[in-house]
């Protein structure tokens, strides 16, 4: 296939695509798409990524002391020190009248009342109340993603049917990335298989954009095509085990990357394939279940943990297993910080990712251990507000957290007075 051809053009419209065989690959937003693509661009894309851990965080550990911008973060918090003017942390806040433990993972961006009780009905998450209004300016209208799990979603139609969401990243890669006939899509996946890359298929086409655009477009392409490379590779190393018999020896097996107790491994590649999908506008609404239930006893770096992920956060109380429960929050941080970094990282048209990025990350249970899901630990980053605060509601009589999807709504432009059992928009949060 003949490479199109850049130099000429004034700029590059933002639909334009790198194309081989099986290959279609999107551009991130670059500098000289500015001026093709301004009048169609009226308004700044926004974008959401919405993140449920179902099985909560330490509240003591979790939540900050005094409120507003002066607020003393928490130790976990503290984890995310270096981003924090760039998110606001939310005390006090819950879903009215969402209770039955865990069965209320389901309802994080519905907020559907009594998820435990025999005639519950779902109705329509945010992500696919999003999808719904401008859906249609982006190849996706949603992703739908979990880790661990291909039954407990947050995305949910209008008539409460669930989106079933998808864990295997390598899957939604190859729907994102490849296209063509089936020859050709299988012919680019044997190609990865033998660890070469997409960015193989259309080096030419690459070459001639680099060549045609300024020095900061440029940069931005490396990052970006570095990007894809390292995705790639982390998605072959966690299925390569998979494709080979093991044999029999006495000695331990290698460390399936694929296998469920890799989970903060699994966590990691699921925010990476959501950035590249919000940086290529492929989609402007993101979900991932993170789904601990199911999983077994957890393979952390430095540490041994002696039980399962579920077991340990019915911890009743005791030392040895908040201990280690500290140990899996406190890497859900250090990964949420991760991406917050990465998305700061990524440059789109004078702002970053995370600015145009709603990152919300919070869980169904304020606390897990007894099953309560009032005082839902929840952060809101990115996304265009005035953050750096602790907005702190009363934790007794808890404020509406549906509040704040009316203002996430506002933020990417629709129109939307209500959602769900919200009262109006989120007190104290700000447009930036």
């Amino acid at each position: 296939m003949r490479a199109p051809h850049f130099a000429t053009r004034s700029a590059i419209d933002r639909r334009t695509f790198l194309r081989g065989a099986g290959v279609a690959l999107a551009l991130p937003f670059l500098d000289s798409m500015t001026p093709a693509f301004a009048q169609a661009r009226k308004a700044t894309p926004r974008r959401m990524l919405a993140i449920c851990n179902n099985l909560g965080l330490l509240g003591d550990q979790f939540f900050p002391t005094g409120k507003g911008r002066e607020y003393a973060p928490s130790p976990y918090l503290k984890l995310l020190q270096e981003h924090r003017d760039d998110f606001s942390v939310f005390s006090g806040v819950s879903h009215p009248n969402v209770d039955g433990g865990h069965p209320a993972d389901v309802c994080f961006l519905t907020a559907a009342p009594h998820p435990g009780s025999g005639s519950f009905r779902n109705t329509i998450s945010l992500d696919q109340y999003i999808g719904e209004q401008i859906g249609t300016l982006t190849r996706f209208p949603s992703l739908t993603l979990a880790v661990n799990t291909r039954t407990r979603s947050l995305s949910w139609t209008g008539t409460g049917v669930a989106i079933p969401p998808e864990d295997k990243a390598a899957a939604v890669f190859q729907e994102m990335f490849l296209q063509g006939s089936p020859a050709q899509i299988d012919a680019q996946i044997r190609r990865l298989d033998t660890g070469q890359s997409i960015l193989d298929t259309i080096a030419g086409q690459a070459k001639d954009l680099q060549a045609s655009v300024g020095e900061r477009d440029r940069e931005r392409l490396d990052q970006y095509f570095t990007s894809v490379r390292d995705l790639e590779h982390r998605l072959q190393a966690s299925k390569g085990w998979e494709r080979k018999p093991k044999p029999v020896v006495h000695a331990p097996v290698p460390v399936d990357v694929a296998n469920p107790a890799l989970y903060m491994d699994k966590v990691k590649v699921m925010y990476d394939l959501a950035r590249l999908a919000l940086e290529t506008d492929s989609t402007r609404a993101v979900t991932l279940m993170l789904e601990g239930v199911s999983a077994p006893v957890l393979e952390i770096p430095d540490a041994t943990l002696t039980d399962s992920y579920h077991n340990l956060s019915h911890h009743g109380k005791s030392e040895s297993k908040r201990a280690q429960l500290k140990i899996i929050d406190e890497w859900h941080m250090k990964l949420l910080a991760g991406l917050m970094a990465d998305l700061k990282g990524v440059r789109e048209d004078g702002d970053t990712l995370l600015d145009r990025t709603m990152v919300l990350y919070g869980s169904n249970f304020g606390d897990a251990n007894s099953h309560v899901c009032t005082n839902m630990p929840i952060v809101l980053a990115g996304g265009g507000f005035r953050h750096g605060q602790n907005l702190a509601f009363d934790t007794s009589n808890n404020y509406p957290l549906p509040n704040l999807f009316v203002s996430m709504l506002q933020r990417m432009g629709i129109e939307a007075e209500r959602f769900a059992s919200s009262t109006g928009t989120m007190r104290g949060l700000e447009f930036a």
